[in-house]
């Protein structure tokens, strides 16, 4: 069984943080950092597309099948669902069990 984690407790000693000038801080930043830029994510961020962008040449075909006989538009959710759904028929309307 491990040790309960008490997160309230502070990181390190008081002693440490004070010993750690900002002038230190600094200096171990700039060092840790590095000009180098890894290819990958070059290449990841040239295919990236942006929401919102410019899609005008781009056409879109869907085969667009109409209402089966044995299907039904819920009349709350807009849905085409098949029969077996249709929960209730409330004043006429047809309602499929998820909106029922």
């Amino acid at each position: 069984m491990s040790k309960p984690i008490d997160y309230d407790a502070p990181r390190r000693p008081a002693v440490e943080v004070e010993v750690n000038s900002l002038e230190e801080l600094k200096a171990r930043g700039a060092a840790s950092q590095s000009a180098r830029v890894d290819p990958d994510e070059v290449e990841a961020a040239e295919n990236f597309e942006l929401p919102g962008a410019d899609l005008s040449g781009e056409e879109l075909t869907v085969a667009v099948v109409p209402m089966q006989p044995d299907e039904f538009r819920c009349a709350r959710c807009f849905l085409v669902h098949h029969r077996s759904q249709l929960a209730a028929q409330p004043d006429g309307r047809e309602v499929c069990r998820d909106c029922s």
